[in-house]
């Protein structure tokens, strides 16, 4: 796999839902405490049968050139082999929360 031809799943909670997106590049960004990721890859329309899934996701990230992600949404990235299908997931309702993450950048003065 050549290093301009990487894919990566990026999933993530967004609205008590579960996002699964494949894009080309994901990166720390300029925003503390957020993913950035670029290129978001969809599936090709010309096939017959339509996830309606992925359908909302294509108007959702219509016209969007990067997306940043806050870094406690993120459940996980991998870097995979090909793209798979974008999907939105409802959440299992369970009671597990993220991990809480500090606001204050590291090494600067805590206000509290």
């Amino acid at each position: 796999m050549s290093s301009n031809k990487r894919t990566y799943r990026i999933i993530f909670h967004n609205h008590g839902n579960v996002y699964e997106l494949y894009a080309r590049k994901v990166s720390q960004g300029q925003l503390y405490a957020f993913v950035e990721v670029n290129d978001i890859i969809f599936g090709e329309r010309s096939a017959l049968l339509v996830d309606p899934s992925e359908e909302r996701l294509k108007s959702e990230f219509a016209g969007v050139k990067r997306t940043y992600i806050p870094l406690q949404a993120v459940v996980r990235i991998d870097e995979v082999e090909k793209e798979g299908i974008n999907k939105i997931t409802p959440g299992d309702g369970s009671k597990i929360m993220p991990f809480p993450m500090p606001l204050t950048p590291p090494g600067s003065k805590d206000p509290g």
